[in-house]
């Protein structure tokens, strides 16, 4: 059998490295979509590894017989289909532990720049700095602080738990929706080796929309928006928003109309409804803070994603 493993979309020198050392060779051209199929058959690849760029389809599977494992550099595994790849007996794999704490991080980079208006102050700043400081000032010196304000989490899996340990650390009050998981243990260890443990349980929706003073998305992607303009009716005046789960979960134009209305006060996206290409509104939006979709990508997450992607080839693959 070949050893061959196509990373599409990228993987970290210490997966390289891990696969290597158990004799795969591992490619990280970066093949253009429609040319995806011919390349992995003339070299008769084994693995595909992507992350959230590359789509692995029906067609693409049935295209590529040499394919063994498909694998995801991450969580979220809309971009494959995976119960069809199943079906055909290839092996699918994620790596959902490993980018948590990222992501949980950049949560609280927008939440921190958020009460803070540091995504407005970073655009004025440079233009009008040195002109204007006295009234920059006064604009942007009505901050709020996170510590003792209610942060909901909607969906608690890894990174809604992970985000969930950050808000806990900094004093918040945090409170959660998910209709797989009625209780949850959280438990926060400190860099001395003393922990504390947080036993939540799940609300409502409807009561995580009252009574949060921010917001933040942990969701897998949904055929259907998981916050639409009647649930922004149900918040706070003044709410913050963070969506660094999937584009789709937000109605955009909802939100826009919110932030207008003084209903939301700020929002931080991560990811957008029409990714790659997200709406000029959003982008140009004064009280929206933006990434380009980098929730998962520090060099700690990616070293993890890889290590954990090479081990779990050499077990089904070796």
């Amino acid at each position: 059998m070949s050893k061959k493993i196509l990373a599409n979309d990228g993987i970290s020198n210490s997966g390289i490295l891990a696969l290597e050392a158990a004799g795969y060779e591992v490619l990280t051209t970066n093949v253009a979509q429609e040319q995806l199929a011919n390349f992995i058959n003339e070299e008769q690849i084994t693995g595909l590894l992507v992350r959230s760029a590359t789509q692995v389809r029906k067609e693409l599977i049935d295209a590529c017989p040499s394919l063994k494992l498909i694998g995801r550099g991450g969580v979220g595994m809309d971009n494959i289909d995976v119960d069809y790849a199943r079906e055909k007996g290839l092996h699918v794999i994620n790596t959902p532990a490993s980018s948590s704490a990222s992501v949980a991080e950049l949560v609280f980079a927008h939440l921190f720049g958020g009460v803070r208006f540091l995504y407005d102050a970073n655009r004025n700043m440079p233009l009008e700095g040195d002109k204007n400081f006295k009234a920059l000032k006064k604009n942007y010196g009505k901050g709020t602080e996170l510590r003792g304000k209610t942060l909901g989490v909607l969906g608690f899996g890894r990174i809604g738990q992970a985000t969930a340990k950050i808000a806990l650390g900094i004093g918040m009050k945090v409170i959660y929706h998910d209709p797989f998981l009625e209780e949850a243990q959280i438990n926060l260890p400190f860099y001395d080796g003393q922990s504390i443990s947080f036993n939540l349980k799940s609300c409502s929706k409807e009561e995580l929309l009252k009574s949060s003073d921010f917001i933040t998305l942990h969701v897998p992607a949904q055929k259907e928006y998981v916050i639409g303009k009647a649930d922004f009716e149900i918040m706070k005046n003044g709410v913050g928003l963070v969506n660094a789960a999937r584009g789709g979960v937000i109605d955009e134009v909802a939100l826009v109309a919110a932030i207008d209305s003084g209903k939301v006060s700020f929002a931080g996206l991560d990811v957008f409804e029409s990714e790659p290409v997200p709406e000029v509104r959003i982008l140009m939006h004064p009280k929206i803070s933006l990434s380009p979709h980098i929730g998962a990508a520090t060099g700690e997450a990616q070293d993890r994603i890889g290590t954990e992607l090479a081990e779990q080839i050499i077990q089904l693959l070796d």
